[in-house]
């Protein structure tokens, strides 16, 4: 029984000083973000000296040769580049969207391209208008309502939902899947609401994603506050018109990079723990939340460990991955060239969802219970730093791909209550990012790269 109640004091001492060491460290990583942190000038160089990145477009190509630099110059272990093809979408000219009263004057408001999508060229259309605000609704209404029709996609995303996330996954259908599916009935163009939390003026792109043996059909965005006013003037107006144009084409693919950075494990080389955002970016703005925030923050995790003189156990790569907005491809290849490496990937953690003040982390819902349950031990040591929300659903579209392989899947959850104001819009710029919350974010990251890479996750 001595023997029984010695070893358990050994047990509970040893615990003690593991928490008290993993306390120190995470403190450790925190003051290196928050004293010496580089994310706020890394994004402002990215924001400034390169600006909007599109995939394909010559800021993408400038964007992967300033963070292979970057990285380069850091030190890192290595630094290099994946070879991926990428979908080469144009916008062309600014578009134009006017509403047109059968009595009085046009009224213009303010639009543009959803990704992917075809222009009307320079004639434009003039059509009537139809508004639903469901998919379901353009069956009900069948061909002969909807044919030579631009339909209206009028659904807002629902204000009850707290984490904003949600309520943009549900109204999402109508941008991805709208312009096909009205095609199918004979409309000749779409109209689609912002996908924005609030009432303004900017109108919100994305990508759009046309059907194989359906017409493709030119598609705006509208912003939310004109989406209001095209309403109201619609109920009144029945005869109403809508004059809409836009230059964009898809062009041939083109060659592009994700860019990967890594620190080599120590003790498990082969078990590799990957952190990440989106090198690219829509045009119409620095796309500084979406995703340059995501980006300096994995570079940062790297950089802290460097700077601390922390030795990982585990491989650690930052990966910068090409063309999340419009095609996925960085996201997919990368999973392609893991696989065919026979590469072990035992975490993998997305930054893509602004740079705001830290409130936890996602895990994917396919992770064993038991990684989940590893996960959330860890809160007690995340909770001082206000990581308080750690378990939900979670994960990130480029690291997706790497579920099929094992990999447990983790979404960094920052406070998501203003990511849609500023979301593909031509506000998405350097002035809206925080610097201390920016730099929280990075410190967060760490600390639970610190702990994978300590811990494991089994």
């Amino acid at each position: 029984m001595k023997k029984i109640f010695t070893m358990a004091l050994v047990s509970m001492a040893l615990l003690s000083f593991s928490q008290s060491a993993d306390e120190s460290a995470i403190r450790k990583i925190y003051d290196e973000a928050l004293e010496h942190g580089k994310t706020y000038p890394l994004l402002e160089e990215l924001c400034f000296k390169i600006g909007g990145r599109l995939s394909g477009s010559p800021g993408a190509a400038a964007a992967v040769e300033w963070s292979k630099k970057v990285m380069t110059d850091m030190g890192f272990d290595s630094v290099w580049l994946q070879p991926v093809m990428v979908p080469h979408w144009v916008r062309g000219q600014k578009e134009i969207g006017s509403i047109r009263p059968s009595k009085g004057k046009a009224v213009n408001v303010n639009v543009c391209a959803l990704g992917n999508a075809v222009g009307t060229g320079p004639s434009g259309i003039l059509a009537s208008i139809i508004e639903i605000k469901k998919l379901d609704e353009l069956a009900a209404l069948g061909e002969a309502n909807i044919k030579g029709k631009i339909v209206f996609f009028n659904r807002p995303m629902d204000p009850k939902y707290i984490h904003t996330f949600s309520a943009y996954g549900a109204a999402g259908d109508q941008r991805r899947a709208g312009p096909s599916e009205a095609a199918k009935y004979g409309a000749v163009g779409v109209i689609v609401r912002s996908l924005g939390s609030g009432i303004d003026e900017q109108p919100h792109t994305g990508g759009t994603v046309y059907k194989d043996g359906i017409a493709k059909i030119p598609a705006i965005a509208i912003a939310t506050k004109h989406a209001e006013l095209l309403s109201q003037m619609l109920k009144a107006d029945k005869d109403l018109k809508f004059y809409m144009e836009s230059h964009c084409e898809m062009l041939a693919d083109v060659p592009s990079f994700n860019v990967v950075g890594q620190l080599k494990g120590s003790e498990y080389p082969e078990e590799i723990v990957d952190v990440g955002g989106h090198l690219d970016s829509w045009d119409l703005a620095q796309g500084a939340h979406d995703d340059g925030t995501g980006c300096v923050q994995s570079i940062e995790v790297l950089r802290i460990f460097k700077s601390m003189g922390y030795k990982p156990k585990r491989t650690i790569r930052a990966v910068m991955f090409m063309n999340e907005e419009n095609g996925l491809r960085g996201g997919l290849k990368y999973a392609e060239l893991a696989k065919a490496n026979n590469e072990r990937h035992i975490a993998a953690i997305e930054s893509d969802a602004g740079g705001f003040t830290p409130r936890g982390f996602g895990i994917g819902s396919k992770a064993p219970e038991s990684v989940k349950a590893t996960i959330i031990s860890w809160k007690p040591l995340l909770e001082p730093y206000g990581l308080f929300d750690i378990g939900r659903p979670g994960g990130g579209a480029d690291i997706g791909p790497l579920e099929a392989q094992g990999t447990t899947l983790i979404g960094f959850m920052p406070d998501s209550q203003r990511y849609f104001d500023y979301h593909h819009t031509p506000i998405d710029t350097f002035d809206k990012v925080n610097k201390r919350e920016l730099e929280l974010g990075a410190a967060s990251i760490t600390a639970l790269v610190y702990l994978i890479d300590k811990y494991g996750l089994k």
